[in-house]
């Protein structure tokens, strides 16, 4: 039974934990800056960008793949503005517009291309790949231990744990810059921590983890978890680090119970097979949030957090 484990259920769980993981660190500051549709945003944008750098390179290898959804964010960009000009419309109107035309050009590019021998097909798109990560060679609990198993681990693993790692030396790094630029961009600019600066580089790390993720776990895990941990953890505290220390809880819980619950949940109530794990995830990250905000303390207006 462990070995069952191992081998078709502890690394499609490891890669959902972290994908979670560094959604959730990121998203606290989309949500705090009232940006928490640029996740939703950047996920859009990122198919047609991976769809279009395998159409030119025929490689699903992880620069194309970047190069791709980097291309494809810096037409988004261009276009919003344009439409935003053109029809002298509001900025978040523009943005729908625009990153829900993206989104279908995504999936008539699957449609009309032969992209689905590589798992690039609608149904990967949106929920992902988890349950197709097996590691063969952990059989047993000593592969933990034999480089040459480890060495045979699914590659989507070690790239979002690098990517996790990513993320924190990247808050870390920018923690002062990133507090001020969310709180008070004004104060910010005057004392010269660059909020505009600040505000790319958070962007383009949400993208990079976006990416990063896509293969493995589609579209729609990556839109809950920028969004939902981080804002059932608002609902907790009014101060910045408990809530980052809530939201990563929240990620932990809904990727490792929302497994559980694809996998055994439905043979639990007499179905015959699982339902997607991606998508499970993703709905117990909206029933936590559904949770805190029933249970949670509740809080009006906005406090200065430290």
């Amino acid at each position: 039974m462990g070995s069952d484990f191992i081998m078709l259920g502890l690394v499609p769980m490891a890669v959902g934990l972290l994908v979670s993981l560094a959604c959730a660190l990121l998203g606290n500051f989309l949500v705090l800056r009232r940006q928490a549709l640029i996740g939703d945003a950047v996920s859009h944008v990122v198919l047609p960008g991976i769809v279009g750098a395998f159409i030119v390179t025929g490689s699903v290898a992880a620069g194309p793949m970047l190069a791709g959804a980097a291309i494809a964010a810096l037409i988004a960009v261009f276009l919003i503005e344009l439409v935003r000009r053109a029809g002298r419309i509001e900025p978040g109107a523009a943005m729908g517009v625009v990153f829900t035309t993206l989104f279908a050009a995504g999936v008539l590019l699957i449609e009309q291309t032969d992209t689905s021998s590589v798992h690039l097909d609608v149904e990967h798109a949106l929920y992902g790949n988890l349950e197709s990560l097996v590691w063969f060679a952990g059989d047993r609990w000593g592969a933990f231990l034999d480089p040459a198993a480890l060495a045979e681990l699914p590659p989507q693993l070690p790239r979002l744990a690098v990517m996790l790692a990513a993320a924190a030396v990247f808050v870390v790094l920018f923690w002062k810059e990133l507090v001020i630029a969310t709180f008070d961009p004004n104060f910010a600019d005057s004392i010269g921590a660059r909020p505009g600066l600040v505000g790319f580089a958070l962007v383009v790390m949400v993208a990079a983890v976006a990416v990063t993720a896509f293969d493995a776990v589609g579209s729609i895990i990556v839109i809950a978890m920028f969004i939902c941990p981080p804002a059932a953890a608002r609902l907790m505290t009014d101060r910045l680090l408990p809530q980052i220390a809530w939201s990563l809880g929240f990620a932990a819980l809904a990727a490792i119970f929302g497994y559980v619950f694809a996998a055994h949940g439905p043979l639990w109530f007499g179905a015959a097979s699982s339902v997607s794990a991606a998508g499970m995830m993703a709905t117990v990250a909206g029933l936590i949030l559904a949770l805190a905000c029933r249970f949670g303390p509740r809080r009006f207006g906005s406090k200065a957090l430290a």
